[in-house]
């Protein structure tokens, strides 16, 4: 299937969770927020929530500084 990641298209498996995702891009551990079709997805719903075909996916992590 095929969604939107970040404005670029992206193909996944089917019945790929956002934690999977998350872990293809090498996002694990960092601070993140994720959302899915402009509807923000807590981080306890990330291995449940089941990405569909088109879905547009936003996802930004915070970088620290000084």
């Amino acid at each position: 299937m095929k969604i939107i990641f970040n404005g670029q298209t992206l193909d996944l498996a089917e019945n790929s969770s956002l934690q999977s995702l998350i872990e293809s891009q090498n996002l694990i551990g960092k601070r993140l927020a994720a959302e899915v079709n402009l509807e923000i997805i807590p981080k306890t719903e990330h291995a449940n929530y089941i990405l569909k075909n088109g879905d547009k996916v936003e996802i930004v992590h915070a970088i620290g500084g000084g």
